[in-house]
């Protein structure tokens, strides 16, 4: 990973309200980029998203057969999946998606085994739900599900986190787990990776069938979400200071606790509820629209 780890807690270990339950189940995990020649280093931070667009833009068929021809080929190809979407409300929402394939491949060692912008691209309609669907490997014969929401926001303030909590709440249905694992089924990549066994491959698509209770999956299950934000902190930075680093982590103590409280007062009542592994991921950027209009640019010149 090329970022700072600054937070990566229990949530317990960092709550501000010590009667939130349940809370067993929640993790914070905290990034953040670092500062160059007086300014925050935004063209590490493109790096990072066009390092990692292959894992959601292309099948792991395709970035296997494009391997040979270059990365030059892998970016060009890549670009050409990519919707760009130019409302207001959703530009930029790619780029949460690939920095979230991008922290699952390299944090979490996470299989992208549904690549969403590939499919979504290629007008699967499956394929629409959860932001991204990885599995770990934890062993031999055994795995965890990973069912991920990102969200590109120009400030995390409490009207934001409303929104998200509501897009969790919805995403852990029993009607959306059920269409999650059928999208593993029918549309994944699974069979193309030689990093699960067949005998794995086989227990996953056993366990996922549609004729299994979800009951069974939700002690496996895990959703991470990633708050990629504009930060005004981050934004009048100059370079990395201690300061800098303390104020960052109180505001995602104080975000994660507001989160997870509205979290659980909105999902509190989904059953076995308190099983599910929920991750919240907070990144601070300087500038959105930069990061958006620099992405669009480049992602254009790719498809020449």
């Amino acid at each position: 990973m090329k970022f700072e780890i600054l937070v990566n807690d229990l949530f317990d270990n960092l709550k501000l309200d010590s009667y939130l339950t349940p809370t067993l189940n929640k993790k914070v995990l905290g990034f953040i980029n670092d500062f160059e020649n007086g300014s925050w280093r935004f063209d590490k931070f493109q790096n990072f998203i066009w390092d990692n667009i292959k894992e959601t833009a292309l099948s792991q068929k395709e970035r296997k057969s494009l391997i040979d021809k270059g990365e030059g080929s892998i970016l060009s190809e890549s670009a050409k999946n990519l919707r760009l979407i130019e409302t207001t409300n959703a530009r930029g929402s790619e780029i949460g998606e690939i920095v979230l394939y991008g922290i699952m491949r390299r944090h979490y060692n996470a299989l992208p085994i549904v690549p969403k912008i590939f499919y979504k691209q290629n007008k699967k309609d499956e394929a629409k739900g959860a932001d991204s669907i990885h599995i770990v490997v934890e062993s031999e014969d055994s795995f965890s599900l990973w069912f991920g929401e990102s969200k590109f926001y120009n400030n995390i303030e409490n009207a934001r986190l409303d929104e998200i909590v509501k897009s969790v709440n919805d995403s852990i249905s029993l009607d959306k787990l059920k269409k999650e694992n059928s999208i593993i089924t029918n549309l994944s990549d699974i069979n193309d990776f030689e990093e699960i066994s067949e005998e794995l491959k086989i227990k996953i698509k056993s366990s996922l069938s549609q004729d299994e209770s979800i009951d069974k999956i939700k002690p496996i299950l895990n959703i991470p979400i990633l708050l990629l934000y504009e930060c005004g902190e981050t934004k009048k930075q100059k370079s990395m200071t201690d300061e800098y680093k303390k104020n960052i982590i109180e505001n995602h103590k104080n975000r994660a606790t507001a989160y997870f409280k509205r979290q659980i007062e909105k999902c509190k009542e989904i059953h076995l509820y308190e099983k599910i592994n929920f991750h919240i991921i907070l990144f601070p950027v300087a500038d959105k629209e930069k990061i958006v209009e620099t992405f669009i640019l480049k992602a254009k010149a790719h498809r020449i």
